[in-house]
């Protein structure tokens, strides 16, 4: 599976930890970390928040899709 998110780079970028992250959010660690394998997608919303919590803008979290277009 491609990566689709950027989730895991992020939180080491910023000394972070999906522990510290799913507190954060009031989820399990389980989803975060299936999440920061791309095994799984966090929702548009949950993506807001996540940015929001790291101080980033959303789109740092989002792997831009390769559709040909330059």
């Amino acid at each position: 599976m491609s990566n689709l998110n950027r989730l895991k780079v992020v939180l080491v970028e910023q000394g972070k930890t999906g522990k510290w992250l799913a507190e954060q959010l009031g989820k399990s660690n389980c989803t975060v970390s299936k999440w920061c394998s791309n095994s799984i997608q966090p929702d548009l919303q949950t993506i807001d928040k996540i940015a929001m919590i790291l101080n980033i803008d959303r789109r740092t979290l989002i792997v831009p899709s390769d559709n040909g277009e330059k």
